[in-house]
């Protein structure tokens, strides 16, 4: 069995805080107005911009790193969840809507550290915002395409955030897809790309699960070239993704005939590798030493002039 460490899934008491603008601002440049849960749901919302409940900008919610994703949020209205992704953790609440009022509960969320502490604190911090929410609106600005709608999401003190939706999977491809389930692995694989020199490529299996949800089997490994909507893929983190699976009308020539999309990660453990080095003046041997209290990997580090195998071993 691989050895790991399981990150465990916990419950955390959170709320989202991101980025709105005073209410008169937006009705002043709207043309339409919207409270369909059918809009709603038809969008992943990502956040632009925050207002105090004064109207000033609120810029703590305004990620400065332009390479992170932003704080998106997905509403999913069959099973009545939401979906929050752009932080360090996956993150979910339920929710439900009353006409222009909403309420979302606490937030679920992975608790693996993350490397930035400063995203890590904007994380929790979102997370005890969003249970503070109360009411929500659609509309569409006369600057903007008809497909880029808007949705406000007002707070118990007053303050916005201002979100722009981009059509989910389902909108864009006309179908609700097949499910899959994918194994990933921690770490990426060469894959032939002529155009891109040193690709790599996530390492993905099929998993294969009963009515119950037990595990039955899986397939073999294989280099996946092509992308996963809402995905991002944190190298020495393995994930078992629910995936959907649409097929595409207008497939280019060269490319895959199905576009994927995260629906959720099932699984989630990170591996954790450790080099061990052994100044051997003679032939050392292979036993491996017990340094902690989970399983993980380790690469026992012997003499130059021998072949070194990798090999596993469990703390006791």
């Amino acid at each position: 069995m691989k050895p790991h460490l399981l990150c465990s899934v916990i419950l955390t008491v959170a709320g989202l805080s991101a980025c709105a603008h005073h209410g008169s601002d937006f009705a002043s440049h709207s043309d339409v107005g919207e409270h369909t849960s059918t809009t709603l749901n038809a969008y992943h919302w990502q956040l632009d911009r925050a207002v105090t409940a004064s109207g000033n900008a609120d810029m703590q919610w305004i990620l400065p790193n332009q390479s992170q994703q932003p704080l998106t949020l997905t509403f999913n209205e069959q099973q009545q969840r939401l979906v929050v992704s752009g932080l360090c953790n996956p993150s979910g609440a339920s929710y439900d809507v009353d006409g222009s009022k909403i309420h979302i509960s606490q937030v679920a969320s992975t608790m693996m550290m993350c490397p930035d502490e400063s995203l890590m604190r904007y994380e929790q911090a979102v997370g005890q915002r969003l249970p503070q929410a109360s009411s929500w609106g659609i509309t569409r600005m006369h600057d903007e395409p008809v497909q880029q709608p808007s949705l406000t999401l007002r707070f118990q003190d007053g303050a916005q955030w201002v979100l722009k939706g981009t059509p989910t999977a389902e909108t864009e491809y006309g179908s609700i897809g097949e499910t899959l389930f994918l194994e990933v692995a921690a770490q990426p694989v060469p894959c032939s790309d002529p155009s891109i020199n040193n690709r790599q490529c996530l390492n993905v299996r099929t998993i294969n699960y009963d009515a119950a949800g037990l595990r039955q089997g899986q397939g073999q490994w294989e280099a996946f070239s092509g992308t996963i909507d809402n995905y991002q893929h944190t190298p020495g983190v393995r994930n078992v993704l629910r995936v959907k699976r649409y097929t595409q009308k207008d497939a280019p020539a060269d490319g895959s005939n199905y576009a994927y999309a995260l629906d959720m990660i099932v699984e989630s453990e990170a591996i954790k590798l450790i080099l061990v080095a052994a100044l051997c003046t003679c032939q050392c041997t292979h036993d491996l030493p017990v340094v902690a209290s989970y399983t993980t990997l380790y690469r026992w580090v012997g003499t130059a002039t021998r072949p070194l195998p990798m090999v596993s071993g469990s703390a006791a």
